[in-house]
């Protein structure tokens, strides 16, 4: 790893990416996506006088992308200190990562990382130094609740080590190994960073889940601000994002032809609808799994065929899941497969998949994040991204311009917990109506979208205030 060469001949080397003479290009496709993120650079020019996260020091744990840079820019220039690192092994865009590096700002995260390297990646991002002493961080901006995580399970293991001792598959193996590795060179780490954090905020589903369940449980050691069911968020990054982003990477991985397939899409919450639209846009049959009710009508409705993954598994040509959940697609789904089915993930975390069941196969790499796995049939069938997820493995993740929404949505809660956290209690929250409608205001002169006005007499009659908020907090998008 080469250092940073300051203007003023200092050095610069708290980053490990794979390749910093990347971050010319880096910063040629950050200068793009600034143009497609209104929200962030509103806010920027809303509240860079002010700085209003000046003194936060911000863990952050999310897909380093060339999104993720202007989001990171955007935190920096409102005041905050960051050190940041991938929520997912293959998520990173180098060239993005080498040009944040080349800031100054500390990143620890390069395309293909191991799990080894991903867990002591996610320690990295607490280790502040603050005029040459230790610190820990004060905020977290967390994607997926693995720097949560890391955090409270160390936590816990420092008082009860058999927390840590049984690991159940590969990655917990690895991740209690990387505890128990800090726990013996620095006892009391884990908790004394946990003691600093004044809040956390939650970018996406299973995170959110993982948040909502330690509040049940009474482990919730903070504020936390649920950012993923912003409606500016979870209707569009979860729905638009992923009806662009899922066909960009089946395509850029197998240049298959979607029209004709019959796909299918496991779960149709707000991700399965994106991506069930993306694949019907492209001429495939799209059928649909459900456990829920509610959403299994809306398939019908929307006049998807929903059906089992035991009624699927040997007719269709592609598979998604999108789910959140756990083996989804099972070993014996797999097995009865077409020859050269497709099957992928873009669900948070690589459990949707039984990929542990068929490592006893062979596996071929075709190319970076595309295999073939070898059955004893003969046949063979294609998983992309090792069952992880797929639009950020084998494509480059959600456009500029969705991704603006959701961000905008972190920086806004970033700020709330940072200058108010001492009114909430640990509990989970969401943005308030007025922000979200706020986050889609800033939004709308990119599209030349014009509002129309309630007169004085519709403000009456529908007991509104003519600035909104214009829906209460029931209202279903």
């Amino acid at each position: 790893m080469n250092a940073v060469l300051n203007s003023d001949g200092s050095f610069f080397t708290d980053y490990k990416i794979a390749d910093i003479s990347l971050a010319e290009w880096g910063r040629k496709e950050i200068a793009i996506a600034e143009t497609e993120m209104p929200g962030l650079m509103a806010l920027r020019k809303e509240y860079a006088n002010q700085k209003p996260l000046a003194g936060a020091r911000i863990a952050g744990s999310l897909h380093m992308t060339i999104q993720t840079a202007v989001l990171i820019e955007t935190l920096v220039a409102l005041g905050a200190e960051v050190r940041w690192a991938s929520c997912n092994i293959f998520s990173t865009q180098d060239h993005a990562a080498a040009a944040i590096a080349a800031k100054n700002i500390p990143v620890f995260a390069y395309k293909g990382e191991s799990i080894q390297d991903y867990w002591e990646f996610a320690h990295q991002i607490f280790e502040w130094t603050v005029a040459g002493q230790p610190r820990g961080a004060n905020m977290i901006l967390d994607d997926g609740g693995d720097a949560t995580l890391l955090l409270t399970l160390g936590a816990k293991a420092e008082k009860n080590s058999s927390l840590v001792a049984n690991p159940g598959n590969e990655e917990e193996a690895v991740l209690f190994a990387s505890i128990k590795k800090r726990l013996a060179s620095q006892p009391g780490w884990y908790s004394k960073n946990l003691a600093s954090i004044r809040g956390v905020t939650e970018e996406t589903t299973t995170g959110v889940h993982r948040l909502y369940e330690m509040h049940k449980n009474g482990e919730l050691p903070f504020p936390a601000f649920n950012v993923n069911d912003s409606v500016t968020k979870s209707k569009f990054d979860n729905l638009y994002g992923c009806r662009e982003s899922l066909v960009d990477g089946i395509k850029r991985a197998t240049d298959v032809m979607i029209a004709g397939k019959i796909a299918v899409v496991c779960g149709y919450g707000d991700v399965g609808k994106g991506c069930a639209q993306s694949l019907r846009g492209l001429g495939a049959t799209v059928w649909i799994t459900e456990i829920d009710p509610i959403c299994a009508l809306q398939a019908a409705m929307e006049g998807y065929r929903v059906v089992t993954m035991n009624d699927a598994c040997d007719q269709a040509d592609i598979f998604v899941t999108a789910t959140g959940n756990l083996r989804v697609i099972t070993h014996d789904h797999m097995l009865r497969m077409k020859d050269q089915a497709i099957v992928c993930n873009i669900g948070h975390f690589d459990s949707e998949i039984d990929i542990a069941s068929i490592q006893k196969y062979p596996w071929e790499n075709i190319k970076p994040q595309v295999d073939h796995v070898l059955f004893p049939t003969g046949r063979r069938i294609i998983v992309l991204a090792q069952g992880r997820l797929v639009n950020l493995g084998c494509a480059t993740g959600h456009p500029s311009f969705v991704m603006s929404s959701s961000f905008t949505n972190q920086v806004l809660a970033q700020m709330e917990l940072w200058q108010n956290g001492e009114n909430y209690q640990n509990n989970v929250y969401v943005l308030p109506k007025h922000l979200d409608e706020k986050v889609a205001r800033l939004h709308l002169g990119k599209l030349g979208v014009k509002l129309t006005e309630l007169t004085d007499e519709q403000v009456r009659y529908l007991g509104l205030n003519k600035n909104g908020p214009y829906k209460s907090e029931m209202y279903r998008y």
